[in-house]
């Protein structure tokens, strides 16, 4: 039980910096889109009102954010761009953090005791879903790129047809 422990806070720590470093950065991109060209149109009535709405509802998202794939980085760089005031953001950092930091602590850990045990006791079988993982993470590279390649290519060819 120690190793969760030890590693849930060290995961907490990474989180509550990870995730405060990109609400800072979210903070510093909004006020200095305010200073641009864009502060007319982020001073609308219509901006306003979904600025206020974040600052005030935003922390459970926040909160909740933490228990996603994908979504917690975009979470926190809006609260910080919509200038969500720390009273509120806090506590979702503090709270969501340590849920996240609990979840893969322990998920964590159990995952590489069971790939531990599964080199020790089965060398070839655990060499073979290694080989397996590595496999499918290269092939969904090459989809992907492959995919974006064409889709850039088409994009190419239906400007050209245009001119």
């Amino acid at each position: 039980m120690d190793k969760v422990l030890l590693t849930a806070a060290g995961l907490y720590v990474i989180v509550l910096l990870r995730a405060g470093g990109t609400f800072a950065l979210g903070w510093l991109a909004g006020a200095g889109a305010r200073r641009s060209r864009f502060g007319e149109r982020i001073s609308q009535s219509k901006f306003q009102r979904v600025e206020s709405a974040i600052q005030r509802w935003g922390a459970p998202v926040v909160a909740v954010s933490f228990l996603t794939v994908g979504f917690q980085t975009a979470a926190n760089f809006l609260a910080g761009s919509m200038r969500m005031p720390l009273t509120r953001y806090l506590p979702a950092l503090f709270i969501g953090g340590a849920c996240w930091a609990l979840l893969y602590a322990t998920a964590g850990i159990g995952i590489l005791e069971m790939l531990g045990r599964l080199f020790a006791q089965h060398t070839a079988l655990g060499a073979a879903a290694v080989a397996a993982l590595v496999l499918a993470v290269g092939a969904l590279v090459v989809y992907r790129r492959r995919r974006r390649s064409s889709a850039e290519t088409v994009s190419e060819d239906a400007t050209a047809d245009e001119s």
